[in-house]
């Protein structure tokens, strides 16, 4: 079987893992520290560890004080969690459409929907790529409105020679396992506003005020206050001591999924029912790779077709304004979401892959959609 995505561990990780234990000291400590700095330095902006990519979301909306009937604005086409993590701050997430190309947050539809509640922007860098992301941050610009950039597919990609991460307002990262690097789970949160910082630190520790540089000294807060609203979303030295050794692979691991990725447009682009991302693989690490199909009229029998070839798909993703929490979240249509969401299918990435599995995974789609 090819996977869809899988983790790829070797065993300096679980060698740094067994050190860890044999230390027994599991919770937020020292490899969390050791994990900020060098994301740190890889940004070039300080970075803040949680214990997922969701939870990074969530604690930046709250930082820049999203609150109950806020709006924030986000395409609908993305997982789920980023509806979720404008939701669980009390705002409503307000679906917007994407770019027919890029299948990014599209502004000038965003433009459409605001509203005097509108208070940010979270865009969405699909499969990697940023999209129109100059004019997101003018659009967002002119009208006050900050901008949380759901970065989950693209650590290590960059922009005008800058890695997603390194300018903006604030960028969002996920380390789960399948991600382009991971901690098992994980994230963080990256951004040079010294208030969001402070607020994001104490909010992770259930709002126990300055409790991080004592849990890095190997100690506990006893005697403390709390006067905001935390959570329990901290990063465990388990989790940190992975991505320790996740970053130092990254240049190995960013090299074989561009790579791959490069494979596939060679391959496919020989086919004219088949439509690749615009993407350069010379700025895009790519966490995902998906393909739109023209006149395609079962989807599913597609898929089934490759599993019964030994090939896992998938579909990224069910458009959030379908599902039954947030049906009636938007008045305006999306027309390009809903005429694009039912050709994406999701082909086969990641490290463990080799160039002949891309070339059987193309060989079998070009087969099937005959």
């Amino acid at each position: 079987m090819i996977r869809l995505s899988k983790s790829t561990i070797t065993e300096t990780e679980k060698s740094a893992v067994m050190e860890v234990l044999d230390r027994e000291y599991l919770g937020m400590g020292q490899e969390v520290l050791q994990f900020e700095e060098r994301l740190t330095d890889f940004f070039g902006r300080p970075a803040i560890c949680v214990v997922n990519g969701t939870a990074a979301l969530h604690l930046a909306c709250q930082a820049v004080g999203i609150k109950s009937d806020d709006e924030v604005l986000v395409p609908s086409l993305t997982y789920v969690a980023s509806f979720q993590a404008i939701s669980a701050t009390g705002a409503k997430p307000v679906a917007c459409d994407i770019d027919a190309d890029t299948l990014t947050f599209n502004w000038k539809d965003a433009e459409k929907r605001l509203t005097n509640k509108t208070k940010a922007i979270m865009t969405v860098h699909y499969a990697g790529g940023v999209g129109d992301i100059d004019s997101i941050y003018s659009f967002a610009n002119q009208y006050g409105l900050r901008v949380i950039e759901d970065a989950a597919h693209a650590f290590g990609s960059t922009h005008n020679g800058v890695r997603v991460g390194g300018f903006g307002d604030i960028a969002c990262f996920s380390f789960d396992g399948i991600k382009n690097i991971t901690s098992g789970e994980g994230g963080c949160i990256v951004t040079d506003d010294d208030l969001v910082i402070k607020k994001i630190r104490d909010a992770r520790l259930l709002g126990v005020e300055n409790d991080t540089s004592r849990r890095y000294s190997g100690e506990r807060s006893w005697d403390f206050d709390v006067s905001s609203q935390g959570w329990r979303y901290h990063m465990s030295n388990i989790m940190a001591a992975i991505g320790l050794e996740q970053l130092r692979r990254f240049p190995d691991l960013k090299n074989k999924r561009q790579l791959l990725a490069r494979r596939y447009d060679l391959l496919l682009s020989k086919n004219a029912a088949i439509i690749s991302l615009k993407h350069d693989y010379s700025n895009i690490v790519p966490h995902i790779y998906v393909v739109r199909f023209k006149g395609l009229l079962n989807r599913e029998a597609l898929r089934e077709a490759m599993l019964g070839a030994g090939i896992q798909t998938g579909v990224h993703y069910k458009p959030n304004h379908l599902l039954s929490m947030y049906q009636k979240i938007g008045v305006l249509p999306l027309t390009i979401t809903e005429s694009i969401y039912p050709t994406l299918i999701t082909l086969p990435l990641h490290t463990d892959m080799s160039e002949s599995d891309v070339d059987f995974v193309c060989e079998k789609l070009t087969t099937f959609i005959k």
